[in-house]
């Protein structure tokens, strides 16, 4: 935990730039890169859908949840994709599980 989950990027690009997110993602968030979460989310396109990236986090700044989102819109532009939608979705510590029990 996090978890950083890419869609419609392919496998070989993820395994290129996972270095490179992990490390900036842990030291903006302040946490060790062992617990940063790359995933691949397969998807079918049924309407018109970018490209993106959703983030499961636990609340932190909004001045750090806007540098996370510059950094990872920067990797990304590097590699040429400029138009990807990066988007939070916030967990909660109560209602986060580990064992059958809340964090808090």
């Amino acid at each position: 935990m996090p978890y950083l989950r890419f869609k419609g990027f392919s496998e070989v690009f993820l395994e290129e730039i996972t270095t490179t997110v992990v490390e900036t993602f842990a030291g903006i968030v302040q946490i060790p890169k062992e617990i940063v979460k790359i995933e691949q989310l397969p998807y079918r396109i049924i309407t018109n859908t970018p490209l993106s990236v959703e983030i499961l986090m636990f609340q932190r700044t909004q001045e750090t949840h806007d540098a996370v989102a510059a950094s990872i819109h920067e990797i990304l532009s590097e590699h040429g994709y400029r138009n990807v939608h990066i988007f939070f979705v916030i967990l909660n510590r109560n209602l986060y599980y580990k064992e059958g029990r809340p964090l808090e």
